[in-house]
């Protein structure tokens, strides 16, 4: 059976995990762009890291572009002009992109149409080639 769907936000993602580098943006900004480094590179490794085996086998499985063939997320972040909030920015995709893996969707059961249902749809279909017959061209006797 596949395991529960966990709540968002039941994974932690360990900060001492997580690698930063600075870079500088690209972009408008100003003066501020070519004098100060605020974008930022998170790198994490999956394989390396605290995840649960099952997600991390759905994370690197998962086909997204910010994965490299070695299981390490690469996440740039230059949307704000501070780096603070560039970090934030960085840590909020990578914990959705986590959450995204977490997720176990539930087991569909398939169902079977009712007994009305059927009669319905049959009826349906009949007085629909009824219609169609009565557009016929008439024969002559």
């Amino acid at each position: 059976m596949p395991a529960s769907p966990r709540p968002p936000g039941a994974i932690r993602i360990d900060p001492d995990e997580v690698e930063w580098s600075a870079v500088r943006a690209q972009g408008a900004g100003g003066q501020n762009v070519n004098k100060v480094s605020t974008a930022l590179h998170l790198r994490y490794d999956i394989r390396a890291s605290s995840l649960p085996q099952a997600v991390k086998d759905r994370l690197l499985q998962c086909g997204d572009q910010r994965i490299t063939s070695e299981g390490v997320v690469v996440i740039k972040a230059q949307r704000h002009r501070s780096q603070e909030r560039n970090r934030e920015d960085a840590l909020a995709r990578l914990s959705e992109l986590v959450e995204k893996a977490a997720y176990v969707a539930p087991a569909r059961r398939p169902t079977r149409p009712t007994k009305g249902s059927q009669r319905r749809r049959v009826e349906a279909k009949v007085r629909r080639g009824e219609t169609k017959a009565g557009r016929r061209r008439v024969a002559d006797e």
